[in-house]
């Protein structure tokens, strides 16, 4: 399960309704920031989620309305004299603009809490055990950007009529065959595949920043249950999406409909639209499309 906290929502100018691109990703008791825009340690509180347990940050790209609220956050940590170790998982030149933004403040190697720099290149960047999360490039305007994708394992469940019916007692026995390893009754071994059902219950959760276009991204999205992306534009100014490095509604709606995504949820929005306008446009293409709102909670 993947429970998912939308702090800010805007494109690159906030408004009294949307701040700066922040998202708070919960699973198995983990608690990760994807993007850490101006403002957003304060739309932690506001949100209810507050600052417990918030160890990592993923970084999607390295400009400002994605990582400024970095100092204020870390600052306030500091004064909470929070003891965990903050650890910044990003791009080489995303990790570099923070470490200079934190230097710029408090010197060189210096920050009011422990951090780690984690630079990050395709492939796996967490196994949690009870899930994992992988990055993959994506393209924004000659910055080193990166997508997410959370994956929870499928897992096999024990069928209680087969157990009964071949005589299995609760307790260990139980255990081992649901670990994958066969168990000796009365003489008669019993293998797991014949009490174990199909899998089940794996989910998939992507989460992509900014990105001028989804060109060679099918094999990261494929079969998503939840897909997180911006749609700055309309189609109409498709031109203008081409010329800051950003994507239609059209566009993100086309990539879902393409990849068996189960839902699509736009965010980045850009105040020179009104929500409905996009939500029409991507629903047209992508029924089951949202728009996130901030403090909007969504689990899957």
């Amino acid at each position: 399960m993947f429970a998912l906290t939308f702090l800010g929502t805007s494109a690159s100018v906030p408004s009294a309704e949307r701040n700066h691109p922040a998202l708070l990703v919960e699973a198995a008791g983990e608690r990760i920031l994807v993007d850490c825009g101006e403002g957003t340690q304060r739309q932690l509180l506001r949100s209810g989620a507050g600052f417990r347990r918030l160890g990592r940050i993923l970084l999607t790209h390295g400009h400002l309305d994605h990582v400024l609220g970095i100092p204020g956050l870390f600052s306030t940590l500091g004064l909470r004299r929070s003891a965990d170790v903050m650890t910044v998982h990003a791009g080489p030149g995303t990790l570099d603009i923070v470490a200079r933004m934190l230097a710029g403040l408090w010197g060189g190697g210096r920050a009011p809490i422990a951090v780690e720099f984690a630079p990050m290149t395709e492939g796996q960047v967490i196994d949690a055990g009870d899930f994992t999360i992988d990055c993959f490039p994506v393209r924004h305007r000659d910055t080193d950007s990166f997508g997410f994708s959370f994956q929870s394992p499928a897992r096999r469940h024990l069928l209680a009529d087969r157990l009964s019916a071949l005589g299995v007692p609760d307790g260990p026995v139980r255990g081992e065959l649901a670990a994958g390893r066969p168990v000796v009754i009365a003489g008669q071994t019993i293998d797991p595949e014949e009490v174990l059902g199909p899998p089940s219950g794996g989910k998939k959760l992507v989460v992509i920043g900014d990105t001028e276009t989804t060109d060679g991204l099918s094999r990261h999205i494929a079969g998503a249950d939840l897909l997180v992306i911006e749609a700055t534009f309309l189609d109409r100014d498709a031109s203008t999406a081409r010329d800051y490095g950003h994507l239609t509604a059209t566009e993100a709606a086309l990539f879902a409909a393409a990849n068996n995504v189960g839902q699509l949820v736009l965010t980045h929005q850009s105040g020179r639209y009104a929500d409905h306008e996009v939500l029409m446009e991507a629903a047209r293409i992508f029924p089951n499309t949202r728009i996130a709102a901030d403090f909007d909670h969504i689990v899957i």
